[in-house]
């Protein structure tokens, strides 16, 4: 690893960082160190950084901004690489979007909104990137990704780049052909949008982002929604009638606002948060035998 972390140093690939605490890049503020942490300036910086790892043959995984994790507290082995600055170009084409994976899904849509384009209202109030969006098919009100988005340019585990069209992504329920049979980097995503009246584009965004103030616990450190809505039952409806709301575990707790989200109350393990999501499962099944599934992805060392 130190001859790899030299060689990285002398190409200036971009920020490197060892043993990085990543709960300093979770939206929940848990996660213990990441061997080394990589934030690559440049998508031909991330395609050199992905070159050396396969010549060192190290392990990685790929971040965005940290929403809709949980890090165990013992880290991640090997190279966790983050998408942010660098890899965040905006291109408006008409009523067609270029973004890069590492673009806030959030500003994103606000951009997009201004300009009277419709497809992305549902995302006004999800927090994270374009390219975590597009991995874990986010969505809300009615809507997902795999509505608007046309192709996207991934980098795959062997180091490869090609772009994959929406069939290839293989779509459902907050999954994509990205999380288990082909493990790849969002490094670009194209949106198709429609032309429609601003105005009532832009009040309709915030009306969702209204929606999630409103709703969510986003004043605590969080990591979103946990479970899938086992459908057609809600998740959050399911956790607040089992009477479950306000439960804690350490210093992780079901938030009192929304069933559906466990919020870090103070200084939260990874485990404490592992630990209540077991009691929710638990308890769900025992009163209603309906097996509840995360939505959070939950990464690092066991």
């Amino acid at each position: 690893m130190k001859e790899m972390i030299k060689q990285l140093t002398e190409l200036h690939v971009g920020k490197v960082k060892e043993n990085e605490p990543l709960a300093n890049h979770t939206t929940i503020k848990i996660g213990g160190p990441a061997d080394l942490l990589i934030e690559p300036s440049s998508v031909e910086n991330l395609e050199t950084v992905m070159k050396l790892i396969k010549e060192y043959n190290v392990k990685w995984t790929a971040i965005g901004r940290g929403s809709n994790l949980l890090v165990s507290d013992k880290g991640i082995e090997g190279v966790v690489i983050k998408l942010g600055a660098g890899i965040d170009l905006l291109e408006v084409n008409g009523t067609e979007v270029t973004v890069g994976g590492g673009y806030s899904l959030i500003t994103l849509a606000t951009i997009i909104s201004r300009k009277g384009l419709t497809g992305l209202e549902f995302a006004g109030g999800i927090p994270g990137s374009v390219g975590g969006a597009v991995y874990m098919n986010a969505g809300a009100h009615g809507s997902d990704i795999s509505q608007i988005l046309t192709k996207a340019y991934v980098l795959l585990e062997d180091g490869t780049m090609q772009w994959l069209t929406k069939d290839e992504m293989e779509f459902s329920y907050r999954t994509s052909v990205l999380q288990k049979k082909r493990p790849g980097i969002v490094v670009e995503a194209v949106f198709q949008l429609y032309e429609g009246d601003k105005d009532s584009i832009v009040g309709k965004m915030q009306q969702n982002k209204d929606y999630r103030k409103e709703t969510q616990p986003w004043n605590f450190p969080c990591a979103g929604s946990i479970f899938r809505n086992p459908l057609p039952n809600y998740a959050g409806k399911l956790i607040e009638v089992a009477g479950l709301k306000g439960h804690s575990i350490g210093g992780a707790k079901i938030s009192e606002m929304h069933g559906n989200f466990i919020v870090n109350a103070g200084n939260a393990k990874a485990q404490d948060v592992l630990d209540l999501i077991q009691f929710v499962k638990d308890t769900i099944y025992e009163l209603y035998e309906i097996k509840m599934e995360t939505e959070v992805e939950i990464i690092g060392r066991k």
